[in-house]
């Protein structure tokens, strides 16, 4: 493991795709976050990536039905936030056209096709894998500029 990819704290969470549960991610990434006394901007935009990469979850992985949305959220030495949101829900047959802005594959259900432009725009890296009838999983990243440094040891610096 990489002296960056340390882990210095981390959530593992499953919920149901309930549309009531995309507040819940919000607020668990937050109280992990919060750890590291971010920004109050920083906290806002990675709140809303995890907001987008859920409700994708719940809208489009698994449709009309209901299954499980997976949240791994990891605090990595040098002020680095690294978190996962997966489902085992039908998966996207083209990312490439899934992450070209505007994009949606429910026109009719009033979507704007934003989602992976917001997570691009507000992490600094974004990977998406994903599996027709498999699920699909979001890999992001951020480093913050906290007001707070904590060293490689996980105490304040």
């Amino acid at each position: 493991m990489k002296r960056s990819d340390r882990i210095l704290n981390e959530i593992k969470i499953t919920f149901p795709s309930l549309s009531e549960n995309e507040s819940f991610a919000r607020m668990a990434i937050s109280g992990l976050v919060s750890q590291l006394n971010p920004q109050i901007d920083e906290l806002s935009d990675i709140k809303t990536a995890v907001s987008e990469a859920v409700t994708n979850c719940i809208v489009h992985g698994y449709k009309d039905t209901v299954g499980t949305v997976a949240m791994t959220a990891k605090i990595l030495v040098e002020n680095e936030i690294y978190i996962r949101i997966s489902d085992k829900g039908c998966g996207i047959e083209d990312i490439e056209a899934a992450m070209t802005p505007l994009y949606t594959s429910a026109p009719d259900e009033d979507r704007a096709g934003l989602g992976f432009t917001i997570m691009e725009s507000f992490m600094d890296k974004l990977s998406v894998k994903s599996r027709v009838g498999k699920g699909t999983s979001v890999t992001m990243r951020k480093k913050l500029t906290t007001r707070k440094a904590i060293d490689e040891n996980g105490r304040e610096a």
